[in-house]
């Protein structure tokens, strides 16, 4: 892997654990909404983007896309909701068949998955759940790029098969 791919997945993982961090405030510590907080974000960016056009003609500075001029393709916008129909179909349709109870296989793990999804409703909010998922995510995205890591893992690897005994000994 290249020193700069390792670098921008870090980045990537601390930039995703941020805005973790963020929705899980603005949904359980302010009690709002999800639907509140994707609001909250599009006027902020809208008026960022807005802003930055404004300025960006007063100062007579020419930017690659200007914000304000911004549009959809129609076959952009068809190829977004085709993809978000297909999504819903094939999750309708998983779920019929496992309603149905035809595939036995999939009706008990649909079960098992609801059953303990239930019972850690139980114990703590959504919120939560979502935030320590998003962390332990970031976690194992930074540790699977850190280059500190990478250098020790096989280091251990040759340890515990006895190669690195073998190897002093030559």
């Amino acid at each position: 892997m290249i020193e700069g791919e390792g670098r921008s997945e870090v980045g990537k993982a601390l930039g995703l654990l941020i805005c973790g961090t963020l929705v899980y405030y603005h949904c359980a510590y302010r009690n709002s909404t999800i639907l509140s907080l994707f609001s909250d974000v599009l006027i902020v960016l809208l008026c960022s983007l807005a802003i930055l056009g404004l300025l960006s003609r007063q100062m007579n500075i020419s930017v690659p896309v200007d914000p304000l001029e911004w549009q959809i393709s129609q076959d952009a916008a068809n190829s977004i909701f085709a993809w978000l129909a297909n999504t819903v179909g094939a999750a309708e349709s998983v779920l019929r068949v496992a309603a149905t109870g035809h595939d036995k296989r999939l009706f008990s793990g649909v079960v098992v998955c609801l059953y303990i999804l239930s019972a850690i409703g139980r114990l703590v909010s959504g919120a939560t759940v979502a935030y320590a998922g998003l962390c332990l995510f970031c976690l194992y995205m930074l540790a699977e790029n850190s280059q500190s890591i990478r250098t020790c893992v096989p280091q251990l690897q040759r340890q515990r098969n006895g190669t690195a005994v073998e190897d002093d000994n030559m």
